[in-house]
């Protein structure tokens, strides 16, 4: 089998504990490289068994032998450094959010399509298999007409005043780095979109990003959404699904890594509980679904269309925030990379 060869854009933690050894678990893609802007790049290298270590990104990008590359950067440098690679031919998975607004995000897949690559958000938790088997039981009318849709996704975030997160500057703020999974999931389960925003929080006042966001949606098939997220609580990664005959929770819904690999859907109805345990390695099934994708000359698992959608929702999340007002979310012309 052929196998995709990857690079990988800084050495920040999710590449060095979660994607470079899904990459190594993968069986149709292999690490080639791995760049920093420092020497500290060489032990890293060693230490992961990466063959080639780059000290700029730019020596990385003129790798000939590297087919795809994957970018954990901050937030804020995504646009330039998936254009950059592009002009380059390579591949490129990014993590989420993949940009800033819905305006960089068009920007970045008109630059991909020109260059004739492939570009997804690294939405690992999607395909987790725990999902498709919550929306079969959902589709099959189990659990009756959808009419609420709940999620939540909170960690307590230590070491604040030196973790980027806190930063407004590099895409700082709970709605970028943890709303996305949320705001992603109830599109994505409720085959619909936002028509309607409503946010509230807690800002920081000495940074100004948001420590927690609480957000009313109303989506366009008539379904009702809550989600909350934030840096300022307890752990949880759910969401839960409730119909007019009973109620569909998956718990460990973006990080079922951490539960072991295990997804759990538990289904309600009629005054009993029943569970289904599903085995799934999110971040391997990422890298070999986005190298497929290459391989074949199909579609990735995250298309663009969906992407854009997601970021125009964070944007009016954002805006409803920093206005106190409900924003309506208006269609518009759909674009297809």
């Amino acid at each position: 089998m052929k196998k995709i060869r990857w690079g990988v854009l800084s050495t920040a933690h999710i590449g060095r504990t979660q994607v470079i050894p899904a990459i190594c678990r993968a069986d149709n893609a292999e690490i080639i490289a791995i760049a920093s802007r420092t020497s500290k790049v060489h032990a890293i290298a060693e230490e992961l068994q990466i063959p080639k270590a780059y000290e700029s990104y730019e020596e990385l990008l003129d790798d000939p032998e590297i087919d795809a590359v994957y970018i954990p950067l901050p937030n804020h440098l995504h646009k330039e450094w998936v254009i950059r690679s592009a002009q380059k031919g390579k591949h490129i998975l990014c993590e989420k959010p993949i940009a800033l607004s819905e305006l960089e995000a068009d920007e970045m897949f008109a630059a991909c399509k020109e260059a004739g690559v492939k570009l997804m958000e690294a939405f690992m938790y999607q395909l987790h298999p725990q999902h498709a088997r919550a929306k079969e039981i959902i589709a099959s009318g189990e659990i009756g007409e959808i009419k609420l849709m709940k999620s939540s996704h909170s960690f307590y975030l230590e070491n604040r005043s030196t973790d980027i997160r806190m930063d407004a500057a590099m895409g700082g703020g709970s709605i970028y780095d943890v709303g996305c999974y949320a705001i992603q999931a109830i599109r994505h389960l409720t085959d619909a979109e936002p028509v309607e925003v409503q946010a509230e929080g807690d800002i920081d006042p000495s940074t100004g990003i948001d420590l927690t966001g609480i957000v009313r949606m109303k989506m366009s098939n008539g379904v009702h959404a809550l989600f909350d997220c934030s840096f300022d609580m307890v752990s949880r990664n759910d969401y839960e699904l409730i119909g007019t005959e009973g109620s569909l929770k998956v718990p460990f819904a973006f990080r079922p890594d951490l539960n072991g690999h295990i997804g759990t859907v538990l289904v309600h109805k009629s005054g009993v509980t029943r569970e289904e345990r599903i085995l799934g390695d999110s971040y391997r099934l990422e890298i070999e679904q986005f190298s497929n994708a290459i391989l074949t000359d199909t579609d990735p698992a995250i298309t663009a269309d969906s992407t854009l959608k997601n970021m125009r929702t964070i944007n009016a999340c954002y805006r409803s925030l920093e206005t106190g007002e409900k924003v309506h979310i208006e269609e518009t012309e759909e674009t297809f990379y």
